[in-house]
């Protein structure tokens, strides 16, 4: 197909869109309606998330500012003028922050008792227990390095706090500076112990400002002139040539000692440091003042989740949250009795996790079960699942996991955790050369006393415990041979040395999965260009590949309603005349992060519905190894199409609207619509769905309870 839309305009630059996700982040802080630690969490959230922007996407646009790269992406912006609307909106958002922390969210705290005190202005009492903590807790691990001629500026790690101290001897007119590194084996955020007066109040201060204040133990003799706190983001990216390297663990691992020493792309400093020491340490890290943020508070708000998630602020953040039991899969039913007779889907973390990691653990033990094949992309560092394939392998059973060495900032865990199922007897394998394997595939091979049979999992989000209780996910269970044969041929291709032979069931990247779904947004145009109804819905998590956003700009130039849920990067842009006057495209930003992805090819009335890991962006349809499966069976789909989407879509709380300049404009309730939030919706549903099901004449399995919802029609 010809695309004819293929005009810069058409197309919203990548790192703007991503700016302006994480502004929909900053809007949760700012919403007033939050519960206070709420909102303190999204400004922890924002500030993580500006850190690895830097870290990553800064940094490779620097590097082709340096190089003179000619790239551009499908808006035609060069680095140079991506650098610049980046710095802009990036100090925008960084103000808005500040101002945020300072003026609405600091006062709120202290209104609940809880203080953030400065260090020079605390009551004597407490200055003195700050001093003695400081004497016996922090000095002994403060190093000062000196800065002179025989003494090179040291090296500073990524993201690290850091002093800047000027000091001078007596009648010496030239001044000496050094560095002093706050240590991270110290908590920067101090609790002061409370008076019998004030028993329920609740004072900290930061580590920092109490080394600063205290700064002169480390200097005797020398008459202190200034110091001030700075941080350094660094380029942290990962270069590796797998096809030159004989061991990609240790290349890995010599990487990732780097990249703590990588260029700097970012100067953070206290708003008040005089111009001297700013230059100083922009001269340094070879900056300029487009790099440079003065920051009025602390340098990093990720450091406050000591008071954020302090069990004793309860009532200042949402109400807990325990997820339930799909009644289609008991807690303590047999897993494989239950996916022998029927198909299952999971919607995390409504719905636990605690059922995957239930069905892993189960099969581990089974002495039926042969082999056990996984895909692991990222877990948590006390993993169950890690746990239940070495139980697995100390047991005999054949045990296959295709570790992620490369998942980024994953890295080292993922090195720990490959090692250890080494050492517990499993084949572990990195995956395939020149590809991140990003897919979420289990299968369990398993004697039956009828034959031997597949189970497996399919899922939209990694093996991670810890984040499936925060992250939406959604999990396919199924014992269908038409699907599991396909995936042992799958993990047979990305073990051994076989080609990809093409699947029916399965669409897999980066083979075939670009091919095929430009084939199904194709055949959507057809029909409404025969006078049928296309519809479109599509949930991801981004959207940035030029080739797809073309041929969604020809479905809509045809007639095709396309719907298109996205919680982050957008490079399509709705609403233009003639070409996506036919595209919404929302956004929500929730409690949950929004993570599952959901394809919805309306098919003239034969609804094609598929589940998967890819989003759609060039890395995970062509440098990755991605699988999106069908859902078939008419109740899950029905779920899906009827219940899940719809809910979606209507959300008009947690939801923004993408316009036409790239904006986002948050939508309001709609007056005498009772529905409003998918995320609280999700959560009724799956209480409902924890009572004990009924069973219909044409099903004997245990079935779902659907709470329909109306398909919405295209909006706006």
């Amino acid at each position: 197909m010809e695309h004819r839309f293929a005009q810069p305009a058409h197309f919203i630059n990548r790192e703007w869109s991503w700016l302006e996700f994480n502004r929909r982040v900053l809007e949760e802080a700012q919403d007033a309606s939050q519960p206070l630690l709420e909102r303190l969490k999204f400004v922890s959230i924002f500030s993580g998330n500006l850190d690895e922007f830097f870290e990553i996407r800064v940094a490779g646009i620097k590097q082709q500012i340096e190089s003179a790269s000619n790239d551009m992406g499908p808006d035609h912006k060069t680095s140079a003028e991506v650098f610049q609307g980046i710095q802009q909106t990036a100090h925008e958002l960084v103000a808005t922050q500040y101002d945020l922390w300072n003026n609405q969210l600091v006062p709120l705290l202290a209104a609940q008792k809880i203080r953030l005190l400065p260090v020079q202005k605390l009551p004597a009492v407490k200055a003195r227990w700050a001093r003695k903590y400081f004497e016996s807790e922090v000095l002994p691990v403060l190093t000062p390095l000196a800065v002179d001629a025989s003494h090179p500026f040291p090296q500073v790690t990524n993201k690290s706090h850091n002093l800047i101290v000027r000091a001078r001897k007596p009648r010496q007119k030239q001044p000496l500076y050094a560095v002093v590194t706050v240590p991270i084996v110290v908590p920067r955020l101090i609790q002061l112990p409370n008076t019998k007066s004030a028993a329920d109040q609740w004072d900290y201060i930061y580590l920092a400002d109490l080394i600063k204040q205290h700064i002169g133990q480390l200097f005797p003799g020398l008459t202190i002139e200034g110091v001030h706190a700075f941080r350094i983001t660094r380029n942290s990216d990962l270069y590796i040539d797998e096809e030159e390297s004989e061991n990609l663990l240790r290349m890995i691992e010599e990487e990732l000692r780097k990249s703590k020493r990588g260029n700097a792309v970012r100067l953070e400093v206290e708003a008040d440091i005089p111009l001297d020491f700013q230059n100083l340490l922009l001269a340094r890290f070879h900056l300029t003042e487009a790099d440079l943020y003065k920051i009025r508070g602390p340098l990093s708000f990720t450091h406050l989740n000591p008071l954020i998630f302090n069990e004793a602020f309860g009532r200042l953040r949402d109400r807990p949250f325990s997820p339930t039991y799909d009644a289609s899969f008991p807690r303590h039913a047999d897993p494989f009795a239950v996916l022998k007779k029927q198909d299952v889907l999971l919607h995390h973390p409504y719905q636990s996790f605690d059922s995957v990691v239930r069905f892993l653990e189960a099969a581990a033990r089974d002495p039926k079960v042969l082999a056990i094949k996984m895909t692991l992309y990222r877990t948590s560092g006390d993993s169950p699942i890690v746990g239940a394939l070495m139980d697995a392998a100390q047991r005999g059973k054949q045990v296959v996991a295709l570790v992620e060495l490369k998942a980024r900032f994953d890295e080292a865990n993922n090195i720990q955790w490959a090692r250890k199922l080494e050492e517990a007897g499993a084949h572990v394998v990195y995956g395939v050369v020149g590809l991140k394997t990003h897919c979420k595939v289990l299968l369990v091979v398993r004697r039956d006393s009828d034959k031997i049979r597949h189970y497996a999992h399919l899922g939209t989000g990694n093996y991670h415990p810890r984040t499936a209780r925060i992250y939406t996910d959604l999990s396919f269970l199924t014992a269908n041979p038409a699907i599991t044969s396909e995936m042992a041929t799958l993990f047979n291709t990305l073990t051994g040395l076989a080609e990809y032979p093409g699947f029916k069931k399965l669409i897999v990247a980066p083979f075939d999965m670009a091919t095929r779904f430009k084939g199904m947004i194709l055949r959507e145009c057809n029909y409404a260009l025969a006078g049928k109804p296309g519809r479109i819905i599509v949930k991801i998590n981004s959207l940035v590949d030029e080739d797809l956003i073309e041929h969604l700009y020809d479905a809509s130039a045809a007639g095709v309603k396309i719907d298109l849920i996205v919680r982050g990067i957008c490079c399509l842009r709705p609403g233009i005349p003639g070409v996506s006057e036919n595209i919404r495209v929302i956004s929500i930003v929730g409690r949950f992060l929004e993570h599952s992805r959901i394809f919805d090819f309306a098919n003239n009335g034969k609804p094609q519905v598929y589940l998967g890991s890819a989003d759609w962006m060039p890395r995970n349809l062509h440098r990755r190894v991605e699988v999106c499966f069908p859902i078939e069976d008419p109740i899950l789909q029905s779920q899906i199409i009827d219940e899940m989407l719809p809910a979606f879509l209507e959300d008009r709380v947690k939801a923004r609207e993408l316009q036409s300049d790239g904006s986002y404009l948050r939508l309001k309730p709609i007056p005498g619509k009772k529905f409003g939030q998918a995320q609280l919706f999700f959560r009724k549903q799956a209480r409902e769905r924890h009572l004990p099901p009924t069973k219909t004449s044409n099903s004997p399995a245990v079935t779902r309870r659907l709470i329909p919802l109306e398909r919405p029609p295209l909006v706006g």
